[in-house]
């Protein structure tokens, strides 16, 4: 019976599948199968026994519910693991998991795990770049009104606000690059980290083994890969989670029905209350969001993981159980959800026109100041009166332009050519620009990716 919403209704089946209990037993599997091999390359075992390990080291021949009954009777998950393939191995099983201690083979099966789900997650990050990337083209000359402190402020861009979040998902692809140097490690080291059980062939076995398996080997471990690993690998999830957040709550606050600028796709047979029939509610923003909350709570217990006892103890192990399926599973959920919302985002053009000019043209107080400073006046004096301008504009619901056409001091540095050049469209700066330039730079990357 499921439990926790990622077995049924959060995560993709394909992330899934990866800390699913049959894959995650396949990857301590694999561990062992490399770990024979590399002890059959150094001359500590017979290359049969090896062969016959690496070949019955899959859950065709070692059953899931075999390796659960056996912990059961002995309440140890790998040694479980190392009789029921013990078993299936006959003669050979007396060379399975020789000279390993557990987290050697948890560490190393973790980080393959690992390496196949930023994998998915790197992948969705790139489509969600492409969805960006396309956004920011097409919206980098459609004028919005800049929000600051939930206030009107100045004119900006729909392609401004595409390029800046383009940007951010940009450094996630490039910090999940940078983290697979530290993360994607494996260990081959003992009991403490000294591969004493090893003799002098330890350095060779590890090498041999991460060779194998396509990670790299840790420098030095004491029976555990340190986690700091791991809370680095969370707060980069917990990061992009709070990229995608981000976005989500800009998505939910434009689509408010006062404002109404940009929605995310609603479906024709979509409900979106269960009484209110008109209701289009922003579910997967607001999903996003939500979920992002739980990737920022498990960066404290990763955190709170490295610190152990001496050599080692096992407080980690429980809370890596929860944490690093959850994580990922929860992120690419997000993940999806943010493609399918940015994919077919709506704009309402009149609203976003309307919003423009909502104020009457307070908005163009920093413009005019700007422009006052340019025919001479002093930029301090022109501050406060557009100031003392902008006041009187709002209390008698006035036009500014139209207010400050009747002030003498404006005229005698402006006529009526420049009052008629201050308009929203006109104040937008190299915003156009700047885009271009954010857009040129991510073909620029891809082109890298792509070599």
């Amino acid at each position: 019976m499921a439990v926790h919403p990622i077995d049924y209704r959060y995560g993709s089946e394909e992330m899934r599948r990866i800390w699913d209990e049959e894959n995650k037993l396949q990857k301590l599997l694999d561990v062992e199968a490399a770990l024979a091999r590399a002890h059959a390359k150094v001359g500590n075992m017979p290359e049969e026994s090896a062969r016959v390990i690496s070949e019955r080291a899959n859950t065709k021949w070692v059953k899931l519910d075999r390796v659960k009954e056996i912990e059961a009777e002995i309440h140890h998950d790998i040694m479980a693991v190392v009789k029921a393939l013990s078993e299936v191995c006959g003669e050979h099983g007396k060379y399975v998991h020789l000279g390993a201690t557990s987290n050697d083979i948890i560490d190393t099966a973790n980080a393959l795990l690992i390496k196949e789900s930023l994998a998915i997650v790197e992948n969705d990050l790139k489509e969600l770049r492409s969805i960006l990337k396309n956004l920011a083209g097409e919206h980098k000359y459609t004028v919005c009104i800049g929000r600051t402190h939930g206030q009107h402020a100045v004119p900006t861009t729909y392609g401004m606000k595409f390029a800046i979040w383009l940007d951010e998902i940009q450094r996630h692809i490039d910090r999940i690059e940078e983290i697979k140097e530290r993360v994607l490690v494996g260990q081959i080291s003992g009991a403490v980290g000294t591969m004493a059980s090893f003799v002098d062939k330890g350095l060779e076995i590890q090498r041999l083994v991460m060779k194998d398996l396509g990670l790299k080997p840790a420098r030095i471990s004491n029976q555990i890969i340190q986690r700091d690993v791991y809370a680095e690998l969370m707060m980069v999830l917990a990061l992009i989670a709070s990229t995608l957040d981000k976005i989500a709550l800009e998505i939910r606050n434009l689509q408010r029905t006062e404002i109404l600028e940009i929605s995310e796709p609603f479906g024709r047979k979509q409900v979106g209350s269960s009484t209110m029939p008109h209701k289009r509610n922003p579910i997967r923003s607001e999903k996003v969001s939500g979920l992002a909350r739980v990737l920022y709570s498990n960066v404290v217990p990763a955190l709170l993981n490295n610190p152990l006892w001496h050599e080692r103890d096992l407080t980690n192990s429980s809370v890596e159980r929860v944490i690093l399926p959850e994580s990922f599973l929860l992120l690419d959920e997000m993940l999806k959800s943010m493609k399918k919302v940015l994919s077919g985002l709506e704009f309402f053009p009149e609203n976003i026109e309307r919003n423009l000019y909502m104020t009457n043209n307070l908005i163009m107080a920093e413009p005019l100041m700007l422009k006052l400073t340019e025919k001479g006046m002093g930029r301090q004096e022109a501050h406060e009166l557009v100031r003392g301008l902008a006041m009187k504009a709002f209390e008698e619901n006035r036009d500014l332009i139209e207010v400050v056409r009747e002030n003498k001091d404006v005229r005698r540095f402006l006529d009526e050519d420049d009052l008629d050049s201050l308009k929203p469209e006109n104040y937008i700066g190299m915003a156009p620009q700047i885009v271009d330039n954010v857009i040129a730079w991510i073909e620029a990357k891809e082109r890298k990716e792509v070599l």
